[in-house]
């Protein structure tokens, strides 16, 4: 299945105790107490009260479970931690022992197993290093143990791995060829032998090879709301583009069916003409022509689908208002069949069993970190096979958002258009109480903030009285075309206005303080915290701001090559005169001064998206107007922060940082 949310890994809650520390350096100048501790930079931050660190553990050792995929004799490939950093482990049974199969410093990227029908036993997976991002593939054998690299190894972006039906094929994307355009590879698994497929410039990725394995269906991506469809014949190299009703549209997964010759996609192409707002799931017979929109009375996107290897289900995941929902199809025929009662949340990934019969799940909910469940579709049953563990917290008392609207600046239909956000509200507040409230604001801006388990709302919520709210501002996927469309280019600031329409109905809420306001965000969830302090700083605290960009024009030209171009669709080009002089106008770094809020910035030093300049930057600048900034960057870190320790530390600063400039009357 498909997950279309995206916050940082700093951002989705604390990972462990504060680890004991080897060597410290504090330098002090021109007002900047500077303190570096192995990896960690920190800057004006205080130290941390035991007190504080005793009360964040147990929320800092909640862990979850994803799974990956079916083993060969039908046990589960899951991703979950028990040390630093999350690493590939197997389970054979329902809340079976979970062996761990990698030990690495650094988290595993995608797992993806051999097919059952494959000659060898194994999976690939794929891994960076201090978070750059230029993950290389490894193939692990299951029968020796063996660990063997399969990509160049050098500074080039290797994921996606997919193997064809019987496993001698493996289709990956690398940047291997130029360093900025992302082609097709494929490589023989008998051979070891590796070459490109498909190198037409962009961003390329393999969907699905056919059942004999002779052809392999690609999407190039533009933008969120635009790619396109394809189809390589791997013997001749030709690459044959499917026609796009409409011209342009979004598509998310694509595969043949198990004939072979028709296929299965998701698409808001137009309908008979008619513009369509959500990604329906359809079925092309290219024989007949026929075309069947299959969710087509679900006014609500399809994330993801799934085919049996024995072409007898097809699964899918629609995204209703953050909650996900799933469905179950006897293939051909398009019968939904009888599911078990299923928790109420967000399912991440999902595999059918090899024979077809089970169909493995992640399930995750605000008030349950992810785990896996397998559904037996003959016996209509739901087992539990992890169970994560939650620090030895009393998950009952966990807080369940409740699902918010309210009313921004402009019209639809001449009604004031209504913003989505989700509302932890601490449980048991006494009468006549008005509770602090932190803003959290995710990442993308192409994502969307769901109903998932955060800890860190958790903790504010019951350990310190403090409310979030989580809103899904314009430009947010989930909500249609349109929605995703409000905030693309020289309209970037309306969606700072939907934070500004947050403030006004925090203020008309009697249970909320309007006068004690944070706000908290990463990646362009941080550049939404600096618009906001730079708009809103009279009625903002304080903010924290995450891997955010500070300056349009810089970000544009540092950002690695590799995603430049995806990145000019969705903010604007920076190299047009015109877009150039708005965001000179719009960027935080050039309106610094008015920022009066207190700030605390986090930053990866190995980042390739938002390159740690972005930060250096904006803390140079509030600093020279006279406002103190705390100031945290790791060197063994990218674009959010995936090592418990440091994630671990950053939240336990940032719960300070809370505590000294927010909760304070």
């Amino acid at each position: 299945m498909l997950r279309r949310h995206t916050l940082t890994a700093a951002l989705l809650g604390f990972a462990c105790t504060l680890p004991a520390f080897a060597q410290t350096a504090e330098i002090k100048r021109e007002g900047v107490v500077r303190e570096e501790i192995g990896n960690r930079i920190s800057e004006n931050i205080p130290a941390i009260p035991q007190d504080l660190i005793d009360r964040l553990n147990r929320y800092q050792n909640t862990r979850g479970a994803g799974v990956a995929g079916w083993t060969k004799n039908g046990c589960l490939l899951i991703s979950t931690r028990f040390a630093e950093t999350s690493q590939a482990h197997r389970i054979c049974q329902p809340l079976g022992m979970r062996e761990q199969l990698t030990f690495y410093p650094e988290p595993l990227g995608g797992i993806s197993p051999a097919p059952a029908t494959a000659a060898q036993d194994g999976f690939v997976f794929s891994k960076d290093k201090g978070g750059d991002e230029f993950s290389q593939l490894y193939w692990f054998d299951n029968a020796n143990r063996n660990v063997t690299l399969l990509t160049d190894g050098k500074r080039t972006q290797n994921s996606g791995g997919l193997f064809s039906r019987d496993g001698t094929l493996l289709a990956y994307r690398s940047t291997a060829r130029n360093g900025t355009d992302t082609d097709v590879w494929v490589r023989d698994i008998a051979t070891g032998q590796a070459k490109p497929v498909l190198t037409a410039g962009g961003s390329w990725r393999a969907m699905d090879f056919s059942p004999d394995g002779k052809k392999l269906l690609v999407m190039k991506g533009v933008s969120a709301a635009e790619s396109y469809p394809g189809e390589v014949d791997l013997g001749t190299g030709a690459l044959t583009m499917f026609s796009v009703d409409g011209g342009k549209a979004a598509f998310g997964n694509f595969a043949y069916a198990h004939d072979g010759k028709s296929v299965y996609f998701v698409s808001d192409e137009p309908l008979d003409g008619v513009a369509q707002e959500f990604q329906t799931l359809r079925h092309h017979d290219p024989a007949s022509g026929k075309l069947t929109v299959i969710s087509a009375k679900i006014p609500w996107d399809v994330a993801g689908f799934n085919v049996s290897d024995d072409g007898k289900h097809l699964a899918y995941v629609t995204n209703e208002d953050g909650i996900s929902r799933l469905r179950v199809l006897s293939l051909p025929s398009h019968r939904e069949i009888t599911l078990p009662t299923l928790p109420i949340g967000v399912f991440g990934s999902g595999a059918f069993s090899p024979d077809g019969t089970r169909l493995a799940l992640t399930l995750n909910s605000a008030t349950s970190p992810s785990d896996v469940f397998v559904i037996d579709l003959a016996k209509t049953t739901l087992t539990r096979w992890t169970q994560s563990e939650v620090g030895g917290l009393d998950a009952s008392k966990f807080i369940a958002p409740t699902l918010v609207r309210y009313p921004t600046f402009d019209t639809v239909d001449g009604k004031r258009r209504t913003i989505p956000a989700f509302y932890y509200r601490p449980a048991n507040v006494p009468a006549g109480r008005k509770l602090p409230v932190v803003i959290n604001i995710h990442g993308g801006p192409e994502g969307q903030s769901l109903p998932t388990f955060n800890p860190t709302a958790q903790f504010m919520a019951n350990e310190l009285g403090v409310a979030m709210l989580v809103p899904n501002v314009r430009g947010s996927t989930g909500y249609g075309k349109t929605y995703l469309s409000l905030d693309n280019a020289e309209k970037r600031e309306d969606s700072v206005k939907d934070i500004g329409a947050l403030l006004d109905w925090i203020a008309q809420q009697p249970e909320l303080d309007a006068s004690r306001v944070g706000v908290v965000g990463g990646s362009y969830g941080g550049y939404m915290v600096l618009a906001s302090l730079v708009h809103y700083s009279d009625r903002i605290r304080a903010g924290i701001d995450v891997v955010g960009i500070s300056h349009f024009g810089t970000f544009l030209k540092n950002t690695e090559s590799y995603r430049r171009d995806l990145r000019r669709v969705e903010y604007g080009d920076e190299r047009d005169p015109k877009m150039a002089d708005i965001f000179e106008r719009i960027s935080p770094l050039n309106n610094a001064g008015k920022i009066k809020a207190k700030l605390f910035v986090a930053q990866g030093k190995n980042d390739p998206r938002v390159p740690w300049t972005e930060a250096e930057q904006i803390v140079k600048a509030v600093r020279a107007n006279g406002q103190p900034v705390w100031y945290l960057l790791y060197t063994d870190e990218g674009h959010g922060f995936r090592k418990k320790s440091n994630n671990d530390y950053f939240g336990a600063a940032s719960i300070l940082f809370w505590e000294q400039n927010l909760l304070n009357e």
